[in-house]
């Protein structure tokens, strides 16, 4: 445990970031299941808009600091070649 005040102060707050960063990750995961789930019923319609709310997410996270944008633009293009490849 810090002694001092300033470094008391950052432990609480890497400790909330990293709550933080923890839900929207897991929300982010969540969104990406659900699209696939979507997928899998060869839903169309259903899928556009989970793809559309994964995409938004996605962009999010990385706005947020959560996700590299690169990372998060392979994320979209995996998701969409999927998606086309599905019902195309």
């Amino acid at each position: 445990m810090p002694n001092i005040k300033s470094a008391v102060k950052r432990v609480e707050i890497t400790r909330l970031r990293t709550l933080r960063n923890a839900r929207i990750k897991s929300a982010l995961k969540t969104t990406i299941r659900k699209f696939e789930e979507a997928l899998k019923m060869a839903d169309r319609e259903d899928a556009s808009l989970k793809l559309r709310n994964a995409v938004r997410v996605l962009d999010k996270a990385v706005t947020k600091g959560i996700l590299h944008k690169n990372a998060a633009s392979r994320k979209k293009s995996r998701l969409t070649r999927r998606f086309n490849k599905i019902t195309g």
